[in-house]
């Protein structure tokens, strides 16, 4: 099933989330239903609060966005001997980051028509547990930890946005009033902020 995403001014996009266990409520339906809608989207990453569920789970695809890339792009965006992921995070918290920092555009399906320069560590070390709600801890580089750093993000109620300057704020408030009133060009089903 692919639900509406929910759009930036919506409360759910703020709330800090609760952890789950494999009890809560058809969640390997509620996991599909984030693939299906993740998909749809033509998205790389997609987190709970993006589908109106304020829980720490979401899902990242750096796997397709490695096949589309040039090998010039893949020795930017990708650690070596890394092709990407397809991965379902449940209940993550990052326990490390790298001093190594590095720059690059990013944009959120709850924010559409807005791309941005966002600096974030190049590695991460994430503790989660997976599908099957079995113990992970990973190192993820480059373009897969930056997908992972945007959408723990939304389970902790930030936003990339959050990443930039008062000055650039400023700069995109407009385009931020506009997107609160829902006018917006998204190729995929939306939830308004109210």
């Amino acid at each position: 099933m692919i639900k509406p995403i929910t759009i930036y001014g919506n409360p759910v996009l703020r709330k800090e989330c609760v952890n789950i266990d494999e009890t809560y409520p058809s969640i390997r339906e509620v996991i599909e239903t984030m693939w299906q809608t993740l998909r749809n989207a033509d998205g790389c990453g997609l987190a709970a609060p993006q589908i109106n569920l304020p829980i720490k789970l979401f899902v990242v695809n750096s796997r397709d966005s490695y096949a589309y890339m040039s090998a010039r792009e893949r020795e930017r965006f990708f650690a070596k001997d890394d092709c990407g992921i397809e991965e379902t995070f449940i209940n993550a918290e990052i326990t490390a980051c790298s001093d190594e920092v590095w720059t690059t555009g990013e944009g959120c399906l709850s924010i559409p028509d807005l791309y941005e320069e966002v600096t974030r560590p190049w590695s991460i070390t994430i503790k989660y547990q997976d599908k099957e709600f079995n113990e992970q801890v990973k190192v993820y580089y480059g373009y897969t930890a930056r997908i992972i750093q945007h959408e723990f993000e939304h389970t902790e109620g930030k936003l990339y946005i959050d990443h930039l300057s008062p000055f650039r704020k400023q700069l995109l408030r407009n385009k931020l009033t506009r997107i609160l009133k829902g006018k917006i060009n998204a190729s995929y089903p939306t939830q308004k902020s109210y």
